[in-house]
């Protein structure tokens, strides 16, 4: 089993194979597939090989959308005293419902090696005339 850390609608989030997610609104139907690209980490199960993306991978992970909706109705009240003022308002966000098909196993089977690059350091020598 692999699992995976995506980002999408500003937020991350922490998928594996057939998982529901409620994630912020996606264009598209329901039934259609979609691809998340912006795939920041990717890892077995044990955690044996785990890869990092600095900042992203060049890993697909493929979904389907299940549902397209909108949450709870959340009631936002303004209230200030002494003037006589308050106002109601509702919102309900919209969001999608996906499930992850498939993580990219072809990428996955491809190590990649990064070697961090020791900082050079330049030793500054004045040279002080002897007066």
């Amino acid at each position: 089993m692999t699992i995976a850390v995506i980002k999408t609608g500003g937020k991350q989030y922490k998928i594996k194979e057939n998982q529901q997610l409620k994630v912020e609104k996606l264009a598209g139907e329901v039934g259609e597939k979609i691809v998340f690209d912006n795939v920041l980490l990717v890892a077995d199960a044990e955690g044996k090989n785990v890869q990092i993306g600095q900042p992203i991978l060049e890993v697909k992970i493929e979904a389907e959308i299940m549902e397209q909706g909108k949450a709870r109705k959340v009631s936002v009240v303004k209230y200030k005293a002494k003037t006589r003022y308050h106002k109601t308002q509702g919102h309900r966000q919209a969001f999608t419902r996906v499930k992850i098909l498939k993580i990219g196993a072809g990428s996955l089977s491809v190590e990649k090696k990064v070697v961090a690059k020791k900082p050079t350091v330049k030793k500054v020598v004045k040279k002080v005339s002897e007066k």
